[in-house]
């Protein structure tokens, strides 16, 4: 090209380098191209995975499962590109290898200690996304500048010629052709059932955090020594149990017979933990796969291609969630009878069709299993697994402190031994379908399975299965119960606010928890139009729109921007802007997280590709890939 394009990124977190980095690949020596990265947390980074948090705070990700940088399983358009995955970045520091990386005292320590399958802070975590923005921007050439701006955009007006004008929040203005919008999980306004927790609470004089990222959120207001209900028990609850007992002094200590101890600082509250399921997220499996390689069995693209010409709308519950099930099964089945053929009494090849003959959750499959499979353990039950609690009913308060106990220990068991390596054959087929279920066109799902089953029902099933907490927050969960620190309130609890505190309770057991503070320990829900991001809230409301979802069962917004496939930003009438580009989880894209899973053709890599590659076709920076 002849003249300067100008590119505004809106966010300069792992999404927007990533971008960037995709972007990059596809110029040369000939492309005249500013950049401008708009972002008040450092670029890499970002707000999540910023230096500036707690240490105690980790990914939910082993070393050697996190990496930003494609590689040759990636279906996509633009070059490869391939660098090291963290643990391989770690290896290349403890080896000399980085001399630009300067670790500080607290994160040098942890990467002399920490191997493959190591669970990171993401205080060490932030120092690898700081090298690979620095390593990105190092690589465009010439022509390319590429400028930082520890600012927050405030609007984005149109401006002449089809450029746009972005105001920053400190007065600066920027004349840009193309602006893409990279931005994470932001914060949002009350959601009517948490504003009407707020209001109650000034009323009585109580305490409530509201849902927050938990390293943002304001815990100085609960005191030491209270009592204090937790609704939620996934990741951010995990994160809210540390900061608020290893965060105040307290530590663990490893006894003579491997049992750990929790030693209290005195200033830790007591927490009371309940939720839908009333049990944590499931433990990141940390077995490896010793039997035949898992493959895609019943969600097989010839599935998926018969579901989406099947000339009616695709409803999740009733026409994919039972082939999800079988996938599972499928996973879990083939990794036992491949890998462990002594715990069996038959072969995978005689096993197999039994699968294939009976639906995922008929007693006619679990009287199959069980006269192969003696072990209890050894079984898979799909509907258990999710609610693992669905039919308890208990006796005290005691009885659901030993119930939910037994299924943690029972849990790290079985996630976490090599002889219990099935675990990781579930999860495989997890993953697989994840994939298998992006190929199904949004278009082609009913109105229910947009607004809810997928987002809720899948999403939080995945995440529960598939995303959970390193097995030592677990463990510490355990020794945090055994201290009197955290009790559990069981599932199917309700929460209510009145002049004597929150009170807690559930149908499954007399008696009820109350307190003076209340937590709900999860993120906010992604809603762009309600977003507290300036930026974002203008793009859904103003120059873009909110996906809605319409048929005889739902009408709905379900709060995220419309966007094409390559990201261009949809407009009220259905027309694509040529130059407003948006990637993320406030948009209708598939969610899939930024960063990812080495040689795993991640869904994220390829959404982030296509997007980098209509923005270079717009502004005329692509240069051709070789084939």
């Amino acid at each position: 090209m002849t003249d300067r394009a100008r590119l505004l990124l809106v966010g300069a977190g792992p999404r927007a380098i990533m971008l960037l980095e995709r972007l990059l690949a596809r110029t040369d020596e000939h492309t005249l191209l500013d950049i401008d990265l708009v972002d008040p947390h450092p670029p890499g980074a970002g707000r999540i995975w910023r230096r500036a948090q707690s240490p105690l705070l980790k990914l939910n990700s082993m070393t050697r499962d996190v990496t930003v940088f494609t590689d040759d399983s990636c279906t996509i358009d633009g070059p490869v590109r391939p660098g090291p995955s963290l643990s391989e970045w770690i290896e290349q520091w403890r080896a000399g290898g980085l001399p630009d990386v300067d670790l500080d005292e607290l994160s040098a320590a942890e990467a002399r200690a920490l191997g493959p399958d190591g669970f990171p802070t993401r205080r060490l975590h932030s120092h690898y996304l700081d090298w690979f923005f620095r390593t990105t921007a190092a690589s465009a050439p010439a022509g390319v500048t590429i400028r930082q701006h520890a600012d927050t955009v405030a609007t984005v007006r149109p401006s002449s010629g089809g450029r746009h004008l972005v105001v920053l929040a400190s007065g600066t203005e920027i004349v840009s052709d193309a602006v893409a919008y990279c931005l994470g999980h932001t914060e949002r306004d009350l959601d009517p059932a948490s504003a009407a927790l707020a209001t109650a609470s000034a009323r009585y004089g109580l305490v409530y955090v509201p849902p927050a990222f938990t390293a943002d959120a304001d815990l100085s207001v609960i005191p030491e020594g209270a009592d204090v209900i937790v609704r939620g028990m996934g990741l951010a609850a995990v994160d809210l149990v540390v900061l608020l007992t290893q965060g105040r002094g307290g530590r663990f200590d490893r006894a003579g017979d491997g049992s750990l101890r929790y030693l209290a600082s005195g200033r830790e509250p007591r927490l009371h933990l309940g939720s839908r399921r009333g049990v944590p997220y499931r433990s990141k499996v940390t077995s490896a796969l010793q039997g035949d390689p898992p493959q895609r069995e019943v969600l097989t693209p010839e599935a998926v291609a018969a579901l989406v010409a099947s000339g009616h709308p695709i409803d999740f519950d009733e026409d994919v969630w039972p082939l999800v099930a079988a996938e599972l099964l499928h996973g879990h089945y083939r990794e036992l009878f491949t890998g462990h053929p002594d715990r069996v009494a038959s072969t995978w090849a005689a096993f197999r069709p039994a699968l294939r003959r009976h639906a995922w959750d008929s007693p006619a499959l679990r009287d199959a299993i069980a006269a192969v499979v003696p072990d209890p353990l050894d079984r898979f039950d799909v509907a258990a697994f999710d609610r693992p609690l669905a039919d308890a009913r208990f006796r005290d308060a005691e009885d659901v402190q030993r119930r939910v106990r037994t299924h943690i220990a029972d849990d790290l068991q079985l996630r976490t031994t090599q002889e219990r390596s099935p675990a990781q054959g579930v999860f495989i087929a997890a993953l697989l379908s994840f994939m298998a279920l992006s190929e199904i066109p949004k278009e082609r799902w009913n109105a229910r399975s947009r607004a809810h089953s997928l987002p809720v029902r899948w999403h939080t099933f995945f995440s529960y299965l598939a995303s959970g907490p390193p097995p030592h927050r677990l463990e510490e969960l355990l020794a945090l119960s055994d201290a009197g620190v955290v009790r559990f309130l069981g599932p199917g609890i309700v929460v209510a606010a009145g002049p004597g505190g929150f009170t807690a309770s559930s149908t499954r057991m007399a008696g009820e928890t109350v307190t003076g503070a209340l937590v709900d320990a999860w993120l906010p829900a992604a809603d762009a139009a309600l977003s507290t991001n300036d930026a974002l809230r203008e793009l859904a409301t103003v120059h873009g729109s909110e996906l809605r979802v319409t048929d005889a069962e739902y009408d709905g917004s379900l709060g995220r921007v419309r966007v094409s496939d390559d990201g261009r930003v949809l407009r009220r009438d259905d027309s694509a802007h040529d130059t407003l580009f948006a990637i993320g989880p406030f948009t209708s894209q598939t969610e899939t997280g930024a960063f990812t899973r080495p040689a795993a053709d991640s869904l994220s890599l390829r959404q982030t590709d296509q997007v980098a590659g209509a923005i270079a076709a717009r502004l005329g920076v692509s240069v051709p890939v070789a084939p």
